[in-house]
């Protein structure tokens, strides 16, 4: 009789998810598919190990598990360039645990550990990179930031908590020859794995189409510096020249790209010289857009909405509030009084 039915049951609803994702038939979710893909693998592999303990299974899945923690980080920075020797660094984990599970029953090696190590330095990482705030996700789309910061804490979170899990798996085996791990796998690792699929599917949509390839910008200096001011007035003329906030697939990359500039030169000083980021300092001109679209012509609020470059009436009532204390259509009734 299997123990643990519930991991097959995780890996039929990644499935579906898997499914959804691949119709939505979008190059920026090429990395997501892959990732939700790597999770319904690892939950038939966990499903298998405790169901049926086949000994091929028992050392596969430690190696499949030490997967997904690069595999999750290279779908959160899907849109940075980095050499080609440096993603030989992300296999050397999986390989590590390969010949640590391989040698298990030889001197009981420490795969749990290194999973462990794994896991929370992966969490960490994705939330450091959550706490970079807006900036930190150069190849998002401007308007989806905020949503690949929560994307990002959930996912490092997620790592960290299923890290204890597998901590407590081997305290178990160390003290009770694991008579508990079944159960506390059933309610820890295979749980998150849903949960950590779908911080990387909402990565994922937040990518426009030809976001693969793009650069993000490197930690901020924190002193100001000479060519702020130059900056920041080279963006403004790009976006009143070329109106670049009508884009609504707007990246920092696609500004640094246009305006010739590094993108982490452009936080800086869009950040020191305007204390505000990249996507609020876009956001503003695409208010004031809505406002003279809303004041001087007879569109609808959903074509202006679009014409200034958002994509969701709830992103663009939220920020139109924010800035003039009205919603549009309060507004276009009383423009003046804006």
């Amino acid at each position: 009789m299997p123990a643990i039915p519930l991991p097959f049951i995780i890996a039929l609803l990644l499935a579906v998810l898997l499914l959804k994702l691949v119709l939505l038939r979008q190059t920026a979710l090429r990395p997501a598919i892959g990732f939700v893909a790597a999770c319904m693998v690892v939950a038939f592999a966990v499903g298998a190990r405790w169901s049926f303990d086949a000994p091929f299974v028992r050392f596969l899945q430690p190696v499949l598990a030490a997967a997904l923690p690069p595999i999750a980080w290279l779908c959160f920075t899907a849109g940075h360039t980095e050499r080609g020797r440096a993603r030989w660094l992300y296999l050397l984990p999986v390989a590590l645990a390969l010949l640590l599970s391989a040698t298990w029953q030889v001197w009981r090696s420490p795969v749990d550990l290194l999973l462990a190590l794994l896991y929370v330095g992966y969490g960490l990482a994705l939330l450091r990179l959550a706490r970079a705030g807006p900036d930190g996700f150069a190849a998002a789309r401007l308007s989806d930031t905020a949503r690949a910061e929560n994307a990002a804490r959930m996912a490092g979170g997620t790592l960290v908590v299923s890290a204890l899990v597998d901590l407590l798996i081997a305290v178990d085996f160390g003290l009770y020859s694991g008579d508990h791990a079944a159960l506390i796998v059933a309610a820890g690792n295979i749980l998150l794995l849903p949960v950590l699929a779908y911080a990387v599917a909402t990565i994922g949509r937040s990518l426009p189409a030809d976001a693969a390839g793009e650069t993000a910008p490197a930690d901020l200096p924190r002193a100001p510096t000479e060519d702020d001011s130059r900056i920041v007035e080279a963006i403004d003329r790009l976006m009143r020249e070329k109106e670049l906030f009508r884009d609504p697939d707007l990246t920092l990359n696609r500004i640094a790209r246009r305006a010739g500039l590094p993108p982490r030169q452009i936080s800086g000083a869009v950040n020191r010289r305007e204390n505000r980021n990249v996507s609020q300092l876009v956001n503003g001109y695409r208010i004031e857009a809505a406002k003279r679209l809303l004041a001087e012509t007879d569109l609808p609020v959903t074509a202006v909405m679009f014409e200034a470059g958002f994509q969701t009436k709830s992103n663009f009532n939220r920020e139109f509030l924010k800035a003039t204390g009205r919603c549009p259509s309060d507004y276009r009734r009383a423009p003046t009084a804006g």
